[in-house]
């Protein structure tokens, strides 16, 4: 059947090959990882963390004192540049918003029925029309993925594009859950379906229910964002999330990112690394000993 969605995943030429897709991605480390693997890389994926808590036993209290240690951040290590941003659930948008005292670091609320997306889109709207009005300079949403493995792409197009229209200023990103996605080739059909629906970011996972965050995963949606940019002209950033937790880890993301997409992403404005273990590690490589500040 030919619609407007499949048309648009039939002109695209990403490579969707599970087996080609890894070869390309060792190739890429092979020859570029020692390159990036220094004190100077570990600094710049500091600034990409969206540090996050999203947790059962996450409260007012909690979340007001994790935002407190990014607020002593700035006081405590004034040479580097603090994370990206704040990550919670979005009924603690307005406490980070108010508790926070550092002008660079964005306010980001995960929403739409995190993390299974499995509620009224009513509801989805609700909430992250809601965590924006709380202070919310980032939602990050979940692809329907239910709907997805139907092929029923209208349904997941409609979805973002609504939610979209609800973060109004703040900027979208949306979740693929590329574990149970599982092939390359749903991968890049999701990262598609979800540009051309509003998405102004591509995320991996939730670091929820599915295995996270994957090199291969990586690999097909910056290819995917190299293609829509060249073919718009509208530059959309890549997130990785779930079980990125090593330095090791975060050098791998970024030189993958660095050779398919280039220095132009090379920035916390399109580059982000969700994690919640992340930040000490890198910055306990950045000072050289270990640092459990957060």
């Amino acid at each position: 059947m030919s619609d407007k969605y499949n048309d648009a995943i039939a002109k695209s030429s990403v490579l969707a090959d599970d087996a080609a897709v890894k070869q390309a991605v060792d190739k890429i480390l092979a020859e570029h990882f020692e390159e990036n693997n220094n004190t100077e890389v570990y600094k710049f994926l500091f600034n990409t963390i969206d540090l996050t808590t999203l947790k059962t036993t996450d409260s007012p209290r909690s979340v007001a004192d994790f935002v407190e240690r990014v607020n002593a951040f700035d006081e405590e290590y004034p040479m580097l540049n603090n994370v990206a941003s704040i990550c919670t659930y979005p009924n603690f948008a307005q406490i980070v918003r108010t508790v926070l005292d550092v002008s660079k670091v964005d306010v980001c609320c995960v929403s739409g029925g995190f993390p299974s997306s499995q509620t009224f889109i009513e509801v989805k709207i609700a909430e992250t029309a809601l965590a924006v009005a709380g202070g919310a300079d980032e939602i990050d949403i979940v692809l329907n993925v239910g709907n997805f493995l139907d092929g029923d792409y209208e349904e997941v197009c409609d979805e973002i594009a609504e939610q979209k229209t609800a973060c109004r200023d703040a900027r979208m990103k949306v979740i693929l859950e590329t574990g149970a996605l599982k092939t390359a080739e749903n991968i890049k059909k999701a990262s598609i379906l979800a540009m051309y629906s509003g998405a102004d970011f591509l995320k991996t996972s939730t670091g929820k229910d599915f295995p996270g965050a994957s090199l291969e995963a990586a690999y097909v949606m910056a290819q995917c964002i190299k293609e829509y940019y060249d073919q718009t002209g509208i530059r959309i950033g890549f997130k990785a999330s779930g079980g990125v937790a090593t330095t090791e880890d975060a050098v791998k993301y970024y030189t993958v990112i660095k050779e398919v997409l280039g220095q132009d992403w090379l920035t916390n404005e399109y580059f982000r690394l969700g994690a919640s273990r992340l930040a000490n590690n890198l910055l306990s490589d950045i000072l050289g000993s270990e640092t459990k500040f957060f």
